[in-house]
């Protein structure tokens, strides 16, 4: 929004800095990191007062009761959403495609907060039924993709898929079964890593340390999408408009490290599905909108074996006790998600919260390096 002041060089030349998709996007850093740190007190002591409390996991056991979670406020993916959405505005140009990443983003939020809502304040241990959240979550989908096709900006662009390694794009989705493929893929990529990011999110800081480096890869890779040089150089499709999500992009690592001050172990908050649900799709949809969405299976590997822990730990299950003489089932992980494995382990929460970021940090590194490998 505040990029108009650029036309106004000539009355204080600083102002063409504005121009510079790289120097809106520092500031929107800037600008969500204090946003977050002046909100925070003054949210988790509104969440307190609520009771917007955290039931931890009793299954556990005294892994999760070293530090007590259970009085810890969570809805704290309201203080990344409000720091994120603002400095976003502020800062980013609204074309077509920063407009769908933020419905996205404001709309699964919605759906998180109510989930959360109901746990906590009315007690329902399931939230909202999955049902539910589908038939909200394929809305989002709906929208966001129909607004994407219909613009003129993005109705081209949007309909080439693109996979690592190749210099061109593999398929193009034509109109009528093609859409429908389209939405399919655009659903499962929101979707999936919305659940995804829901299942890291539990030890302190986890899923907010490898969303910071999922989102600043990202940022870069929307940069490089959105400029023509760049994207000629490396090979890459260009798309007009995308470097502005690296704006968005920018704003949440800062409101994620504003975040990650005040949900590092011992968590004084958590970000509950209010915040979990609505970054896996704000990501899942940049990475479709940038042309990578098969890359962000390796940037944003932790989330992936997260979510593979669980759907192995349930199919190992029912497997077994479907051919056990005792009609017993087994479990392949000690238990899953995987971070609660390595607890059951003996591993200290911050080891592996450490550990993980570390092997996130590596993964966005390889996602990196794919942009050069063509």
């Amino acid at each position: 929004m505040l990029s108009f002041l650029a036309d106004y060089e000539h009355l204080w030349g600083p102002l063409r800095l504005l121009r510079f998709i790289t120097f809106r996007a520092l500031l929107a850093a800037l600008t969500a990191t204090i946003i977050g740190f002046v909100i925070g007190p003054w949210l988790m002591t509104r969440l307190r007062r609520l009771k917007f409390g955290e039931n931890h996991d009793p299954r556990v056991g005294d892994l999760a009761t070293r530090f007590d979670k259970r009085n810890t406020p969570t809805m704290g993916g309201l203080l990344i959403f409000g720091s994120v959405f603002i400095s976003a505005l502020l800062w980013a140009e609204p074309n077509i495609w920063v407009l769908v990443a933020l419905f996205v983003y404001a709309a699964l939020t919605a759906v998180g907060f109510r989930d959360d809502y109901l746990k906590v304040l009315r007690k329902n241990k399931d939230g909202i039924s999955s049902r539910e959240k589908i038939i909200y979550q394929t809305l989002v989908t709906v929208i966001a993709l129909v607004a994407l096709v219909l613009h003129p900006t993005s109705h081209e662009k949007i309909r080439e898929l693109w996979v690592p390694f190749l210099k061109e794009p593999v398929f193009i989705f034509g109109a009528g079964i093609g859409l429908i493929g389209l939405f399919v893929l655009m659903f499962f990529w929101i979707v999936g890593f919305s659940n995804a990011i829901n299942l890291t999110d539990g030890l302190d800081g986890l899923a907010i340390g490898c969303t910071i480096t999922v989102a600043l890869v990202y940022g870069i890779m929307a940069y490089a999408a959105g400029n023509a040089k760049i994207a000629s150089y490396l090979l890459i499709s260009f798309v007009p408009g995308t470097g502005e999500l690296a704006v968005v992009c920018a704003a949440l690592v800062g409101a994620g490290m504003a975040f990650l001050w005040y949900n590092s172990h011992p968590a004084e908050v958590f970000m509950g599905d209010t915040g979990s649900l609505a970054l896996g799709g704000l990501i899942g949809v940049v990475a479709f909108m940038v042309q990578q969405p098969f890359t962000l299976v390796l940037v944003g590997g932790v989330f992936v074996v997260e979510a593979l822990s669980v759907m192995i730990q349930v199919g190992y299950f029912k497997y077994t006790k479907r051919h056990s003489a005792t009609g017993e089932g087994k479990r392949f992980f000690k238990m899953a998600p995987i971070h609660h494995h390595f607890q059951k382990l003996g591993w200290p929460e911050t080891k592996v919260v450490l550990r993980f970021w570390v092997i996130s940090l590596m993964c966005s590194l390889a996602g990196l390096a794919t942009l050069k490998l063509r």
